[in-house]
């Protein structure tokens, strides 16, 4: 498994849905941490965004990960290997 840094900014997502998605995307995050998929999660001070270390095979399974999460299809995702 690797680090790999997410920077994602959330794009086209209106409040109510927003608020509607956040109890599942929270519980995933959640899971993640608890079973050390998650290493880290900044939200941004400036946008509307979250910067993730997530632990992975490569950037597919980061990406495949990331799939599952409520918020996915109003993501803009930059994925960065760590070392």
């Amino acid at each position: 498994m690797k680090k790999f840094m997410i920077d994602i900014l959330l794009q086209g997502i209106d409040n109510e849905t927003r608020m509607r998605l956040l109890p599942r995307e929270q519980e995933i995050i959640k899971e993640w941490e608890d079973n050390g998929t998650l290493l880290g999660n900044y939200i941004k001070a400036d946008t509307a965004g979250i910067y993730l270390v997530l632990m992975a095979e490569d950037k597919e399974d980061a990406d495949k990960k990331l799939s599952t999460l409520p918020y996915y299809p109003y993501m803009k995702i930059e994925i960065m290997t760590l070392r």
